[in-house]
């Protein structure tokens, strides 16, 4: 044995990389995670994460539920469950969709989700072919660009601006393509509190893209993680409440509004869709983690939910208006942002000649950090823009970031 270990050492390492499969070797980490690795490890003020800030959490809430789920429920809780979901969260995800959104649930089935990024996954899994024409919005969440890049689409970027997706420009995209014999399988959006831009889509644009939809025959996939965390203005209908056609799968998750750590997402879609997923779904993990659904069963059907979401936005609001208030004081002259009207996050474009990603290690060295907007576009052709997040830290250090990075441009300027 001591022979054959002496000639294992001398041959070399071994070569690990020979091992993974070609999608595999194309895999990149999260620039995100990656980023805040190095943040949490130094005295730097985040405004680069996307995290629920855990004040927020129904904690006392959480107590009672726990309580009542191990003595009552504990034979399903912790038991396997069925790939779709635990059929009472569904139908109470159902009667709030209906409620909140108006969105015609008995149309729909929904499937419960190791969170929204499996169903993005799922969804990319089951509907993209390598080649197929997915357009997504300039800038877009990049989870979903690694979730579907996977599968291997080719993207077409529609810009924004303070209304959500130019689907004006997307018609044009998409007459041009119906030109040239070609056709879009899918459109993402984020069309409500977007995520990186904060912007939320206008009505008419939102009936715009069902129309487009219809006309040239591509589903949907409306993402909604943001949508309750509204701090002023007035609601827009979901993209899906305006869906005579079943094109639109709509994505949901607990995360900003119970917990992140349940990892509890859904998605709602016309039958024949949910059963695909279902099945793609079965390969993966075979269920949704039981517990935290009879958790978020009891929180959600109990009336919690319903109690809790103005105490979130009691809580966000200061923090949003504290990074609006503090762009303005300091940033300089040429500097643009996004004022978004819920959500958790600001879109800040920089002068042209300054750019974003090669700025953050000067920016970090001054001691505040932001993520760079370039990961954001599928195409990665945007240099100058970054994404501010302001629920995770408060106002007196959401105004001294502010002030140090709008330093560190002038600098530069």
């Amino acid at each position: 044995m001591e022979e054959n270990l002496r000639k294992k050492l001398e041959s070399g390492p071994l070569n690990f990389e020979s091992y993974f499969s070609q999608k595999a070797l194309g895999m990149k980490a999260s620039e995100i995670r990656e980023l805040l690795k190095l943040v949490e490890t130094s005295n730097v003020i985040s405004l680069a994460g996307g995290l629920p800030n855990p004040k927020t959490f129904p904690i006392d809430i959480l107590k009672e539920i726990l309580e009542e789920v191990i003595t009552e429920h504990a034979d399903k809780a912790l038991q396997y469950g069925t790939t779709k979901g635990f059929t009472p969260l569904r139908l109470a995800i159902a009667k709030w969709l209906r409620k909140r959104y108006d969105i015609p649930t008995s149309k729909v089935d929904i499937m419960i989700t190791s969170g929204s990024q499996q169903a993005l996954d799922l969804i990319g899994r089951v509907f993209i072919d390598p080649g197929d024409i997915v357009v997504v919005e300039a800038p877009t969440y990049l989870a979903a660009l690694q979730a579907f890049s996977f599968y291997e689409p080719t993207y077409i970027q529609i810009p924004l601006d303070d209304e959500g997706m130019k689907t004006d420009v997307l018609e044009e995209r998409l007459r041009k393509l119906k030109a040239e014999g070609k056709k879009v399988k899918l459109v993402y959006t984020v069309p409500t509190f977007q995520n990186p831009a904060g912007v939320t889509m206008a009505e008419e644009r939102r009936k715009h893209l069902i129309e487009l939809a219809s006309e040239f025959d591509f589903i949907i996939v409306e993402d909604d993680p943001y949508g309750e965390l509204r701090y002023s203005g007035k609601p827009v209908p979901k993209v899906k409440a305006l869906d005579d056609e079943g094109r639109v799968l709509y994505l949901g998750t607990f995360s900003k509004i119970l917990s992140p750590g349940f990892r509890l997402g859904w998605i709602a879609g016309e039958p024949h869709f949910i059963r695909k997923l279902e099945i793609a779904k079965q390969s993966v993990d075979l269920c949704t983690n039981a517990f935290g659904q009879v958790v978020a069963w009891r929180y959600l059907d109990g009336g919690h939910l319903e109690r809790h979401i103005p105490k979130i936005i009691e809580f966000y609001k200061p923090r949003r208006d504290a990074m609006l208030d503090a762009l303005e004081r300091y940033m300089p002259e040429g500097v643009r942002w996004t004022r978004p009207e819920g959500g958790m996050f600001v879109w800040v474009t920089l002068p042209e000649n300054i750019n974003a990603t090669a700025m953050l290690e000067r920016a970090v060295a001054k001691g505040v950090a932001y993520v760079p907007g370039e990961a954001f576009y599928a195409h990665r052709d945007v240099k100058n823009t970054m994404r501010l997040n302001f629920t995770y830290v408060d106002e007196a250090q959401i105004e001294e970031g502010i002030k140090r990075l709008a330093e560190t441009i002038k600098e530069l300027l």
